[in-house]
């Protein structure tokens, strides 16, 4: 059967090479014509030449299967219950997408920074910055997790800048809103597999809502994404690629040319584990996020209007909404006051 060249494929993402940009000038061109349709059209790629080896990668999943490994009393002595800034383990069937239960369990993670409790006169998004908690049985855990963020968030900057001079606009037009108070957040994703009652509901549908989203995934599958026919796709996992996506922060930025796409994890069958690593490449708290000036601005069709969904002005408002949602025993128990404005 023959496809005509506009019948889209939906058996894989685009696939975007980042060291061409080091290729000289042709190979350059071509990446940031690619760089800019999948961003564009898919809000979805898949990321090769990004320059983490295959040792990094194996130091992290040997340190995130050991936590996994652990006694559950030990990874319970982390429970993110304790931490009024979100950090830490979270049991199966704990976190909440869209109002529902997601089956999995994790360990969340970003930049190790003293505790900030916000004064009476300060956004209530303070409260997001905090020391992590880590498991005393498995030291390289933590150097593993925080050597992955700062790798990580090279990478993510590298490749802002080229998606950006992709789409004509100036290619550090953000980075004031990173830099050394940026708000990184990494997950260790454990899915145990089917939860035994016909739910197969690893992660609900949902945007991410961050810059961009860098997810290390393994052989299993499980990962959808709605494209452009309203369908949820799979995602066929790739050998050393990282799967990419946009966040809502750039949508806005872009008054909706680039966009941030719904994707959920379907569980997978029986007692299959499915392992994940998404992290995601945030700006600082406070950063307000500034329109990008761009030559197709005129041609954006506007951000995707969603009534359950505001978004802020201020980037740290949009995640502590998102946490206070989708943690709701963190919520009760340390921000009952902030409930209201989620």
């Amino acid at each position: 059967m023959t496809h005509t060249a506009t019948t889209p494929s939906y058996q894989q993402l685009p696939i975007i090479d980042l060291s061409a940009a080091h290729r000289g000038p042709q190979a350059r061109a071509l990446l940031h014509a690619q760089l800019h349709s999948a961003a564009h059209d898919v809000g979805f790629f898949q990321l090769v030449g990004h320059g983490v080896t295959p040792a990094e990668t194996e130091a992290l999943v040997r340190a995130m299967h050991a936590f996994f490994r652990l006694p559950e009393a030990d990874r319970l002595a982390l429970d993110n219950v304790n931490s009024p800034h979100f950090r830490g383990y979270t049991r199966t069937g704990d976190e909440r997408t869209a109002g529902a239960r997601d089956w999995r369990d994790q360990l969340d993670i970003g930049a190790e920074r003293p505790a900030r409790t916000p004064g009476p006169d300060e956004p209530a998004y303070w409260w997001l910055q905090g020391p992590n908690q880590w498991p005393t049985a498995l030291p390289e855990l933590r150097t593993a997790a925080l050597t992955w963020i700062d790798r990580l968030s090279t990478v993510a900057h590298r490749l802002l800048h080229e998606l950006l001079t992709a789409i004509g606009a100036p290619a550090d037009f953000y980075d004031p809103v990173f830099g050394d108070h940026a708000h990184p957040h990494l997950k260790l994703v454990r899915y145990p597999g089917s939860a035994g009652d016909g739910a197969d509901q690893g992660v609900g549908a949902h945007k991410d809502y961050g810059f961009l989203t860098l997810l290390l995934q393994d052989q299993v599958g499980g990962l959808q994404v709605q494209r452009e026919d309203g369908l949820f796709h799979d995602v066929p996992p790739l050998e050393g690629a990282f799967v990419v996506n946009l966040g809502e922060l750039l949508e806005v930025a872009t008054n909706g040319y680039l966009i941030a796409t719904n994707h959920r994890v379907v569980s997978p069958p029986g007692a299959t584990e499915r392992f994940s690593v998404p992290f995601f490449y945030n700006p600082r708290l406070d950063a307000r996020v500034e329109p990008l000036p761009f030559p197709h601005a005129t041609r954006a069709p506007g951000i995707t209007e969603d009534p359950t969904n505001p978004l802020f002005a201020e980037y740290g408002y949009n995640e502590l909404k998102g946490k206070l949602r989708a943690h709701p025993l963190v919520a009760e128990r340390h921000h009952a006051d902030l409930l209201a404005v989620a």
